[in-house]
Protein backbone atom coordinates (compact mmCIF):
# COMPACT_ATOMS: atom_id res chain seq x y z
CA UNK A 1 0.00 0.00 0.00
CA UNK A 2 1.39 3.39 -0.99
CA UNK A 3 1.67 6.21 1.48
CA UNK A 4 0.14 9.65 0.91
CA UNK A 5 3.58 11.04 0.07
CA UNK A 6 4.34 8.34 -2.51
CA UNK A 7 0.93 8.78 -4.17
CA UNK A 8 1.34 12.55 -4.43
CA UNK A 9 4.98 12.60 -5.50
CA UNK A 10 4.43 12.62 -9.27
CA UNK A 11 2.05 15.61 -9.37
CA UNK A 12 4.23 17.39 -6.78
CA UNK A 13 7.29 17.07 -9.02
CA UNK A 14 5.40 17.94 -12.22
CA UNK A 15 4.09 21.14 -10.58
CA UNK A 16 7.57 22.68 -10.41
CA UNK A 17 8.49 22.14 -14.06
CA UNK A 18 6.59 25.04 -15.67
CA UNK A 19 3.34 26.91 -15.18
CA UNK A 20 1.82 24.36 -17.55
CA UNK A 21 3.20 21.63 -15.28
CA UNK A 22 1.47 23.27 -12.33
CA UNK A 23 -1.84 23.26 -14.20
CA UNK A 24 -1.36 19.62 -15.21
CA UNK A 25 -0.47 18.70 -11.61
CA UNK A 26 -3.59 20.49 -10.38
CA UNK A 27 -5.78 18.37 -12.63
CA UNK A 28 -3.83 15.21 -11.78
CA UNK A 29 -4.60 15.92 -8.13
CA UNK A 30 -8.17 17.05 -8.74
CA UNK A 31 -9.84 13.68 -8.24
CA UNK A 32 -8.05 12.24 -5.20
CA UNK A 33 -6.96 15.47 -3.43
CA UNK A 34 -3.63 14.26 -2.11
CA UNK A 35 -2.46 16.68 0.65
CA UNK A 36 1.24 16.24 -0.23
CA UNK A 37 0.61 17.08 -3.88
CA UNK A 38 -1.66 20.00 -2.93
CA UNK A 39 1.05 21.47 -0.72
CA UNK A 40 3.60 21.39 -3.53
CA UNK A 41 1.13 22.63 -6.14
CA UNK A 42 0.48 25.69 -3.95
CA UNK A 43 4.22 26.27 -3.55
CA UNK A 44 4.92 25.87 -7.28
CA UNK A 45 1.98 28.08 -8.25
CA UNK A 46 3.24 30.75 -5.87
CA UNK A 47 6.72 30.62 -7.39
CA UNK A 48 5.29 30.97 -10.90
CA UNK A 49 3.02 33.87 -9.92
CA UNK A 50 5.96 35.57 -8.19
CA UNK A 51 8.06 35.10 -11.33
CA UNK A 52 5.49 36.79 -13.56
CA UNK A 53 4.50 39.59 -11.17
CA UNK A 54 8.02 40.49 -10.10
CA UNK A 55 9.26 39.92 -13.65
CA UNK A 56 7.15 42.84 -14.83
CA UNK A 57 8.63 45.08 -12.15
CA UNK A 58 12.20 43.89 -12.73
CA UNK A 59 11.71 44.41 -16.47
CA UNK A 60 11.28 48.13 -15.84
CA UNK A 61 14.90 48.36 -14.68
CA UNK A 62 17.58 48.27 -17.31
CA UNK A 63 20.10 46.55 -15.08
CA UNK A 64 21.66 43.14 -15.54
CA UNK A 65 22.46 43.13 -11.81
CA UNK A 66 18.79 43.41 -10.79
CA UNK A 67 17.70 40.93 -13.45
CA UNK A 68 20.38 38.42 -12.44
CA UNK A 69 19.44 38.66 -8.77
CA UNK A 70 15.78 38.13 -9.69
CA UNK A 71 16.48 35.03 -11.79
CA UNK A 72 18.76 33.57 -9.13
CA UNK A 73 16.08 34.16 -6.47
CA UNK A 74 13.40 32.42 -8.54
CA UNK A 75 15.75 29.57 -9.46
CA UNK A 76 16.65 28.98 -5.81
CA UNK A 77 12.97 28.85 -4.83
CA UNK A 78 12.12 26.49 -7.69
CA UNK A 79 15.06 24.15 -7.13
CA UNK A 80 14.45 24.06 -3.38
CA UNK A 81 10.79 23.19 -3.92
CA UNK A 82 11.60 20.55 -6.54
CA UNK A 83 14.25 18.90 -4.36
CA UNK A 84 11.93 18.75 -1.35
CA UNK A 85 9.19 17.22 -3.52
CA UNK A 86 11.61 14.60 -4.85
CA UNK A 87 12.74 13.80 -1.29
CA UNK A 88 9.13 13.46 -0.14
CA UNK A 89 9.27 16.37 2.27
CA UNK A 90 6.75 19.14 2.88
CA UNK A 91 9.04 22.11 3.44
CA UNK A 92 7.94 25.60 2.50
CA UNK A 93 10.21 27.49 0.14
CA UNK A 94 12.32 30.18 1.85
CA UNK A 95 10.86 33.64 2.51
CA UNK A 96 7.53 33.28 0.66
CA UNK A 97 6.44 29.68 1.28
CA UNK A 98 4.24 30.48 4.28
CA UNK A 99 2.46 33.16 2.28
CA UNK A 100 1.90 30.81 -0.67
CA UNK A 101 0.16 28.35 1.64
CA UNK A 102 -2.14 31.12 2.94
CA UNK A 103 -2.79 32.93 -0.35
CA UNK A 104 -3.50 29.80 -2.36
CA UNK A 105 -5.26 27.81 0.35
CA UNK A 106 -8.19 27.22 -2.01
CA UNK A 107 -5.98 24.89 -4.07
CA UNK A 108 -6.77 21.49 -2.60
Amino acid sequence: MKTVTEEGKTPAIVAYLTIIGTIIAYFMNNEHKNPFASFHIRQAFGIHVTFYVLGVLVGMFDSWLISSAFYIFIAVLGIYGLVTAIQGEQKEVPILGTYYQKWFSTIQ
